[in-house]
């Protein structure tokens, strides 16, 4: 005869199910209270950043034959 509400196999599968999702919940508490522990230091030795830069720059004039003519004329001007 079966009785009001689950039966016997209802509410072992209910509990096996509340457990086991207990023991989730409990696990991601324990997990989670050791995870939250953060240490932060100086390193013992400077940083060294080492920059291997070469800049090289190239200046090109034009000088206009009017212009050429005018240095030849007046050498001193410049």
């Amino acid at each position: 005869m079966k009785q009001a509400g689950l039966t016997k196999q209802e509410r072992r599968t209910t509990f096996e199910t509340m457990r086991g999702t207990m023991a989730i919940l409990l696990g991601g508490v324990l997990a989670g209270g050791t995870a939250a522990c953060v240490n932060v230091s100086a390193p013992d030795k400077p940083i060294v950043i080492n920059l291997n830069i070469n800049v090289t720059q190239e200046v090109v004039y034009r000088l206009d034959n009017e212009a050429k003519s005018l240095i030849k004329q007046n050498p001193g001007i410049f």
